[in-house]
């Protein structure tokens, strides 16, 4: 049974803001808080200075994670009841690829005079878009090269990955470059923060590598030829400035340092996990400790991720990585780039104040809204076409058509994309047994979400959690603990009985929503429209391309 006195933080580091999160190991939350990053984004100008960034970037302050930590984590601890609970374990989910340079005692370089004012010195966040030409020409040598990691990340090397943002750097900024004794992921930086040691020792996530920066735990990082072709400066680049252990989510990366433990209001000792991705921390976060359920985290984008114990060459996934996710298994990473702000911009685009006209009126009408077709890649398509310059449209409209007509095709659009992904994985060999939701956005729109199930034909279990990442992290602070200290022996163990959904636990069970059978029956023709939609632009945007070829069933 578990230690009903202990408890699990989960740190969750987002864009804007980090969570707090105390859990018990049964699943109760006891305490949550979040805490703004004083810099927020950096995307003007640099702090302190009157200095504009060029387009597209998005830096962040290191500072700010540390400081937002800790009046996160006490704030979250004043609201547990009990004071004599005692915190186990930590585990830290980060957004990436954020990355930055630093020196070998942990510096940021940022923080030295001078490099305070070169931009490329400061923390490069995950949305930061300045590698524009070094993801194209890494690309272009990856393919001349035929290099064998592309198969694991659906052909493409992502614009928001780490070597990218690397050669953007050596070649915009080599004195950043050369001066850095550490080029590392801000998560793995986190962590190497609250437990301290030698550069050597940090803890290097296998799901950060693995998914931004083309690590494998066959092959690890891209070869020395490969590097040498992109930049020969790159050749040595993995020995000599990327140091540290490769260690999965929930191992342990070492124990609360004395200082860290001061400013978090915590234990010195307590052990701390390895760092995960923060959409990945969902998995864990709502109990999918086995495979063959698809976790969706929904947001402004989603991310939608399935265990699998065998591994499948599956063209448009966004990285498949052993030991990526959990322990064991092969995490499968899939996506849709425009969700959740998708819904939001044509809020504004027809007017509307607020989703509840919108929402009513699209509810009433049938599948297929009235003629109306859209293809939802207004930010570019993930998976499975791993193109970022694609862009959405809207099909079939007449003069009688109105804003939720817009609103239903553009719901439906969404949903219909999540189906291909879903039949490219079966049609690859993934079993796709259930769907889990997790997020903000199943919560605030149950309209999708019934959508969604409708278009699949399939149940979906609405995770009660709003902290799925924060929860998964937790639970991950807890692994790492270990059996003696009052945690588990085994991360699934962990993950069911924390993250599963359970009677009692919180007061909620989570939703379940059930596909409406008459309408389900009733989407074969609007999806098949969506798909041949889909093909007409992808096929104008790429003359002789045919996007059926290898990426599942054509329409």
């Amino acid at each position: 049974m578990p230690d009903k006195e202990a408890l699990a933080v989960g740190l969750d580091f987002g864009t804007e803001s980090v969570r707090a999160l105390f859990v018990d190991l049964d699943g109760n939350q006891h305490g949550w808080a979040s805490s703004r990053y004083k810099h927020g984004q950096i995307t003007t100008k640099l702090p302190g200075s009157g200095q504009r960034l060029p387009p597209r970037y998005a830096l962040q302050h290191p500072v700010d994670w540390v400081a937002a930590a800790a009046r996160a984590t006490r704030g979250a601890w004043r609201k547990v009841a009990d004071k004599r609970a005692r915190v186990i374990g930590i585990g830290v989910d980060f957004t990436s690829c954020t990355m930055l340079p630093a020196l070998r005692d942990g510096t940021p370089l940022c923080m030295l005079p001078e490099f305070s004012k070169n931009p490329l010195a400061w923390p490069k966040l995950w949305k930061h878009h300045g590698a524009i030409s070094q993801t194209e020409h890494i690309n272009r040598v990856a393919h001349q090269r035929r290099e064998p990691f592309l198969e694991r990340y659906g052909g493409t090397v992502g614009l928001e990955w780490f070597f990218p943002k690397l050669l953007e750097t050596l070649q915009n900024a080599p004195e950043v470059y050369r001066a850095a004794e550490v080029w590392i992921e801000a998560g793995d930086w986190l962590v190497w923060q609250l437990v301290g040691g030698p550069a050597d020792q940090a803890a290097r996530s296998t799901c950060q590598a693995g998914y931004k920066g083309m690590w494998s735990s066959k092959d690890g990082f891209p070869s020395k030829p490969f590097l040498r072709a992109v930049h020969p400066e790159l050749v040595d680049v993995v020995r000599t400035k990327m140091p540290g252990r490769m260690r999965v989510p929930g191992q342990i990366a070492g124990r609360l340092s004395p200082e860290m433990a001061s400013r978090l209001g915590l234990k010195a000792g307590t052990p701390v996990s390895t760092a995960i991705i923060d959409a990945h921390a969902g998995v864990p976060g709502v109990g999918a400790a086995d495979p063959g359920a698809l976790v969706m985290v929904c947001g402004t984008s989603s991310c939608h991720m399935i265990n699998a114990t065998e591994y499948r060459s599956v063209p448009g996934v966004a990285g498949v990585v052993r030991d990526g996710i959990l322990p064991g298994m092969f995490g499968y990473e899939t996506g849709q780039a425009a969700v959740g702000d998708a819904f939001d911009w044509l809020r504004r685009l027809v007017g509307k104040k607020n989703f509840a006209q919108l929402t009513a009126k699209a509810g009433d009408l049938e599948p297929g809204a009235e003629g109306v077709v859209c293809v939802d890649w207004f930010n570019g398509c993930r998976t499975p076409l791993m193109d970022g310059n694609l862009r959405g449209a809207f099909l079939g409209l007449t003069l009688g058509h109105e804003p939720h007509h817009l609103y239903r095709a553009l719901l439906e659009s969404t949903a219909f994309g999540l189906r291909w992904i879903v039949e490219l994985l079966r049609e690859k060999g993934l079993p796709v047994r259930k769907f889990i939701a997790t997020g903000g956005l199943p919560h605030r729109n149950p309209l999708f979400v019934q959508v969604a199930a409708d278009v699949l034909g399939e149940s979906i279990l609405i995770h009660p959690s709003r902290q799925g990442p924060a929860l998964g992290a937790a639970i991950l602070g807890a692994v790492a603990a270990g059996k003696r200290a009052g945690g588990f022996s085994s991360v699934r163990s962990a993950v069911r009985t924390i993250g599963g959904v359970r009677k009692g636990v919180n007061g909620r069970q989570g939703t379940i929503v059930a596909p409406n059978r008459a309408r389900a029956k009733k989407y074969g023709p609007p999806y098949a429209r969506y798909r041949q939609a889909a093909e007409s632009i992808w096929q104008a945007g790429r003359p002789g391309s045919d996007p059926s070829a290898d990426r599942g069933a054509s329409a």
